[in-house]
């Protein structure tokens, strides 16, 4: 009996919903918890691997003081008060930075050669530093263990700006070859003698060699402004405090040793610097005060000279008490004038004519010529002989004053000179404080939350492009009745995983992959649902044209073998006369459930090999039989359309209550379109999760396309899961088994 409709394809589209479902997401995580965790774990080794092997970078910090000057003229405290004075410790914070300092202290520790010994990759480095020394296979070998050093005392290169990289490689007993970048020789040396090389030119001193033959170094010598960029990047200046001169300085490095040289050497250029600048002072003023002592010593002795003669010309001796005392005025106002002069020069370097300093000193000044002028003009009044001898012997008293003064003034700096200690002073020296990276549980920390970051996004990523039915309302939305709804079997589904393990190893199958769930566990909540399935069917099998049934699906792999053979089953075990026929001529595995082989089936009745009743095998469950798919034709589709297959179909009708038919999924292949035109009930499974609407959708056009109506559809392996609260569907919530 064969049905024939005539329905054209529908062309309706699944609803579809842009909305972002919190929960979904949220139940996403949940489901996917073990990878994440496991991810995140694994994101965590790493990262603690990866801290325990990076080279630990130490610091060390050192307490400079920078002291305020007094001053040295006066009027200078004023200036300070008045916001012209000492400058603060940001001028002395970059004097620290410059490469003036720095350029010396590169100098002083051969920070411009580098050693870089050659170890394993990865693990070298981590196990030098944990003491691991070169166990006896690896003798011979270039890479450098702990214990195995290379000390230069002397490196001396021609060029001025470029890094010249070189190779040193042990030759065992003191002595060593230097390489090129490219391995090849240069010239052999021993250790504590000079090595000359011309091309590239080198002078090179090795002061010590522990390491046996074949150990090799890497040698980088920078150019001294390379060097200096390197200590400036790693050198830190913070001042403690507001207004207390005190500077903290920081050094950061992988040797310990190498961080609280440099930092002690730039300490102590630093206080060097600052001594030779302070002294520098003195000795530029010393140098003009011995400039000008010789000059004004000849201007004392001329005036004195010109006394002299006056007095042996004019026969006039002693002066008058008026005389005297206008004498000695004058010598007091001259000297004041003199040392006004002096702090003007000094002021003039620092300030405008316009700074209040400045212009009380030039106030000053003008005071005192008005008394000069003012005694000039009462001494007018006294004899011709009497002024010449008062402006005679003035020269001489204001002169030998100057000269009083330079002297003295040289003394004292001198003096100063001597005792010139600066204005800073190392209040603590040197010292390493611990290791500042890696930071091993910042590493880890952040590297386990990358992980877990990583793995919600691969989650939510994933449950967001899933567009997998996971309810029966989906399917519902695309006019498709559900008739059941089939929770996913642990036990069918590790058997299937063993099942494909062994297709995949090519071993031969065995009868512990095998066999009916229906059979061999009735109590599987799998099977309660199929027994359902049984019900429905029988009502919806009731306003079909014949007592056929097409089981097929959209895609492989859905279930669609494990729905025929235990839905069979179940109807025999009701008492009905059942047969399973394997449909799929090409990739069927109906015979698995039954323990046998594939041979003697469909394939060879409909090519005429074999008779319709020889085809049709009972199993150990009275009432259901079966017929395998047989050898594979190169031609299924043409014998599924041949006369005789509608007369076997004919055949199973007339002998049994109910003929299943397991098909190929429809979007593979047109057998399941040729085989449910020929009988009266199809129905699809879908694939929780696995089978998008688009899948669905297709499948029924195509199979409305070859006149087969879809009567419905069966939801297979339904899983519990957080993501949808159609998880606890079914059969999730009630379970009765016998004791």
């Amino acid at each position: 009996m064969t049905n024939t409709p005539t329905n054209a394809p529908r062309t309706r589209q699944p609803q579809d919903n842009d909305e972002i479902d919190i929960g979904f997401l949220l139940g996403s995580l949940w489901d996917h918890k073990i990878f994440i965790v496991v991810l995140a774990a694994i994101f965590a080794a790493v990262g603690l691997i990866y801290a325990m092997l990076t080279t630990p970078i130490y610091k060390a910090d050192a307490l400079v003081q920078v002291e305020k000057k007094s001053g040295t003229i006066p009027g200078a405290d004023m200036a300070k008060v008045l916001g012209n004075g000492e400058p603060s410790t940001s001028t002395e914070v970059e004097i620290l930075r410059s490469r003036m300092i720095l350029g010396q202290v590169v100098d002083q520790t051969d920070l411009d050669v580098q050693i870089i010994p050659h170890t394993w990759p990865v693990v070298g480095d981590w196990l030098r530093r944990r003491g691991i020394e070169r166990p006896g296979f690896m003798a011979g070998d270039d890479s450098v263990w702990a214990g195995e050093t290379l000390r230069i005392s002397e490196l001396v290169t021609s060029h001025d700006s470029q890094t010249l990289q070189l190779i040193l490689r042990s030759e065992g007993r003191g002595r060593y070859s230097l390489l090129d970048t490219d391995g090849n020789p240069l010239a052999p040396g021993i250790v504590g003698q000079k090595l000359t090389v011309d091309e590239p030119w080198v002078e090179l001193i090795v002061s010590d060699l522990t390491a046996p033959a074949g150990a090799t170094f890497s040698i980088i010598k920078k150019s001294q402004l390379a060097a200096i960029n390197g200590l400036q990047s790693r050198l830190e200046i913070q001042s403690r405090g507001q207004d207390t001169g005190i500077l903290q300085l920081n050094l950061t490095g992988p040797d310990q040793q190498e961080i609280v040289e440099s930092l002690n050497a730039t300490t102590d250029v630093f206080l060097t610097q600052n001594i030779a600048r302070q002294a520098a002072e003195a000795d530029k003023s010393l140098e003009f005060l011995e400039e000008q002592a010789p000059k004004v010593r000849e201007q004392l002795n001329d005036a004195e000279n010109r006394l002299n003669e006056y007095r042996l010309k004019s026969d006039s001796i002693d002066l008058s008490f008026e005389t005297r005392n206008a004498l000695n005025s004058l010598v007091s106002i001259e000297a004041s004038l003199n040392e006004l002069e002096l702090q003007e020069s000094e002021l003039a370097r620092r300030f405008t004519p316009n700074h209040p300093v400045y212009r009380s000193l030039l106030e000053k000044k003008e005071q005192l010529l008005r008394e000069k002028a003012r005694l000039e003009e009462r001494t007018e009044n006294l004899p011709e002989t009497q002024q010449q001898i008062l402006r005679l012997s003035r020269d001489v008293k204001v002169t030998q004053q100057i000269y009083v003064q330079l002297l003295n003034r040289m003394q004292e700096l001198r003096l100063a000179r001597a005792g010139t200690v600066g204005n800073v002073r190392i209040l603590d020296k040197a010292v390493v404080q611990g290791q500042v990276a890696p930071r091993r549980d910042l590493i880890v920390a952040a590297a386990g939350i990358g992980g877990l970051f990583l793995a919600m996004i691969i989650v939510l990523l994933r449950a967001a492009f899933s567009r997998g039915i996971v309810s029966p309302e989906q399917l519902e939305e695309l006019d498709l009745p559900v008739y059941a709804t089939v929770p996913l079997s642990e036990e069918e589904k590790r058997r299937s995983d063993k099942r494909r393990q062994i297709k995949q190893d090519r071993r031969r199958k065995d009868g512990s992959i095998k066999g009916l769930l229906a059979v061999r566990n009735p109590a599987d909540l799998s099977v309660e649902a199929i027994r359902g399935l049984r019900t429905s069917l029988h009502f919806a099998m009731m306003e079909g044209s014949d007592n056929r049934l097409v089981i097929t699906g959209p895609s492989p792999s859905i279930g669609k073998s494990f729905m025929a053979t235990n839905l069979a089953a179940v109807c025999a075990q009701a008492g009905q006369k059942v047969v399973v026929v394997d449909g799929d001529m090409r990739k069927g595995h109906v015979h698995e459930a039954f323990k046998e082989g594939s041979h003697d089936g469909l394939s060879e009745v409909l090519s005429g090999k074999l008779e319709f009743e020889k085809a049709i095998r009972t199993s150990e469950l009275e009432g259901l039989s079966w017929v395998s798919r047989g050898s594979a034709p190169p031609n299924p589709s043409e014998l599924l359309m041949q006369p005789r297959f509608t007369e076997f179909l004919d055949y199973l009708s007339n002998t049994f209550d109910l003929v299943i038919i397991d098909t190929p999924p429809i979007l593979a292949v047109t057998d399941a379109a040729i085989i449910g035109k020929l009988c009266g009930t199809s129905l699809m499974v879908v694939r929780f999760g696995v089978n998008t609407p688009k899948e669905i959708q297709i499948a029924e056009n195509r199979l409305a396309t070859g006149g087969v109506t879809l009567k419905g559809t069966i939801l297979n392996a339904m899983e519990k899961k957080a993501a949808t609260s159609y998880g606890y569907y079914g059969y999730y919530n009630y379970a009765y088994k016998s004791d």
